[in-house]
């Protein structure tokens, strides 16, 4: 208990501590301002990434620590070491180079080491129910998304303070939302995934040497889009900046959506080939693996259960269905000691999941009276 009571100090203090700098740097007004306008692109973002996260849904608390993660922790990070780059940015180029220095190769090999920080974290810790790549790409778009608001309160607070809203001659919060919000809210979430992408392919090979170069090669991938990104943005004219933007990002943007969509079907298509196992093997009831094969099967079902018998049952169903989605995940591999007490654990999990739905549910598709 004392280690989770300590991470949420830590956070709390970070927190704070941003709360603080940021209010001293855009008032507190600016702040609101930030976070008003900061909401908008973070809930669409958090909402892809929940999107993705279907088949198996991580916890809530560790989406919602990542989330916190980058928030806190990964930005106070940046913060500090960014701040130190620029200044010896100074140093070594001249006065008013600093910036630059800073944000092409300062702030893309900090910040992306701080968000996948995280992701190599809930490897280390929970490595029996790291999947593979999707969740990699969700802890690493929940860093980022939680990154991204810190940053863009500050960002447009700071557009506030400067110029109000804009009045048509300035660049005001409304440019900025524009900007940030509108065109590249994806950015830092885009950055972290190809990160989020290797660790979970790390995650799932037994190659001990794969396990440390692909996600050092995913890293320093991240790394090299985000300085491209930051130098478009520095360094070259609105005509680079565009080019960089629709020649680069958007593609790489469609890219990972079209691996993501890619990951999902095979998600199901491991499901659904597991479940007639399953239920000849008396772990699920033979009437339900029509239900569990899909995502709108799965959705019917909790909301009738729901509908009957209130959330709590709705819950323990969705509780239940993970739970079979875990064991078919852990059924596509090789047999193994390991894998046979990952999956006697797994069995376990599931039929008190069961249970629990049948309890609250009163009766219905999950009592297994044909199993």
């Amino acid at each position: 208990m004392l280690l989770p009571v300590l991470g949420l100090l830590v956070v709390a203090l970070c927190g704070l501590l941003l709360f603080g700098l940021a209010t001293a740097r855009v008032g507190v007004l600016g702040v609101v301002i930030g976070v008003v306008a900061a909401l908008v692109p973070v809930a669409v973002v958090v909402a892809a990434f929940l999107w993705v996260d279907r088949w198996e849904p991580e916890p809530a608390r560790l989406l919602l620590l990542g989330f916190a993660w980058g928030a806190c922790i990964a930005t106070l990070t940046a913060l500090l070491i960014n701040n130190s780059a620029e200044t010896v940015g100074d140093l070594l180029f001249g006065a008013g180079n600093g910036s630059k220095f800073s944000a092409v190769v300062s702030a893309p090999l900090v910040e992306e080491a701080a968000k996948a920080a995280f992701v190599l974290l809930v490897w280390w810790r929970r490595s029996g129910e790291f999947d593979g790549v999707v969740d990699g790409i969700v802890y690493a778009g929940f860093s980022a998304a939680g990154f991204a608001f810190t940053e863009n309160i500050y960002y447009f607070g700071r557009a506030f303070a400067d110029y109000g809203f804009g009045d048509g001659t300035s660049a005001g919060v409304l440019t900025a939302f524009l900007l940030r919000g509108v065109l590249s809210p994806f950015t830092h979430p885009l950055f972290a995934v190809i990160t989020g992408i290797a660790i979970g392919y790390a995650a799932r090979t037994s190659n001990r040497r794969l396990k440390v170069l692909v996600p050092l090669a995913g890293y320093l991938g991240a790394v090299a889009l985000h300085a491209l990104w930051n130098g478009a943005a520095t360094l070259g004219g609105a005509q680079t900046f565009l080019n960089v933007y629709f020649l680069i990002m958007v593609p790489m943007f469609i890219g990972v959506l079209m691996l993501v969509l890619w990951q999902r079907r095979r998600e199901q298509r491991i499901v659904a080939a597991a479940l007639p196992e399953m239920a000849a093997a008396r772990w699920i009831a033979r009437s339900e693996v029509d239900l569990l094969a899909s995502l709108p099967g799965r959705r019917k079902w909790r909301r009738q259960a729901g509908r009957e018998s209130g959330r709590a049952a709705a819950r323990a169903v969705g509780a239940y269905q993970s739970s079979v989605t875990e064991l078919a995940f852990l059924r596509r591999g090789s047999a193994g000691g390991e894998l046979d007490a990952r999956q006697s654990e797994l069995l376990g999990v599931l039929r008190s999941a069961r249970a629990e739905a049948v309890r609250l549910a009163g009766g219905g598709r999950a009592k297994g009276s044909d199993r």
